[in-house]
């Protein structure tokens, strides 16, 4: 069996099973076996944090979707909508390995140039950080916590 990083997100009963020399890992969004790497371990923590922890219906989430952004094919990790289908937040993941730097930033800030979510975390599973974005004034602010899961309006 794989040995990850323990990961500053609470564990979970998570599903795993070997499939030739590799494992993969039960997506709860997915609902299907992905190959386990370093960074779907960090992936799948986030995903159970969000349902389990935040309550943060699953049924507003998408995993590793495709988005184009100038012409180029790029794949989000994690995108949580609104009840109104609107982008509400975008989480990029890292493998624990990788330090989180200004390049990681700058690339989920890329990715939510065409989504226009209202928050964009980024998280190697050790660290996370997330910012508010004030699209129409173009700026972000760093927050302390994950927002709650907006509200329906009524």
């Amino acid at each position: 069996m794989p040995t990850f990083e323990k990961l500053n997100l609470p564990d979970y009963s998570y599903k795993l099973k070997q499939k030739e020399k590799q494992y993969e890992i039960f997506d709860l969004i997915r609902k299907k076996y992905v190959i386990l790497t370093p960074e779907e371990w960090v992936r799948q923590h986030f995903i159970n944090y969000l349902i389990n922890h935040q309550h943060y219906p699953k049924s507003m989430i998408q995993v590793e979707r495709e988005i184009i952004y100038n012409n180029l094919s790029k794949r989000f990790d994690i995108v949580v909508f609104d009840q109104t289908g609107e982008p509400f937040m975008l989480v990029e993941c890292k493998a624990a390995s990788v330090k989180l730097s200004q390049e990681t930033f700058a690339q989920a800030a890329t990715y939510n140039l065409n989504l226009k979510s209202n928050y964009l975390v980024v998280t190697n599973g050790k660290q996370h950080f997330c910012c508010k974005i004030e699209h129409t004034l173009k700026k972000y602010d760093f927050v302390n916590q994950l927002p709650a899961y907006p509200k329906a309006n009524g």
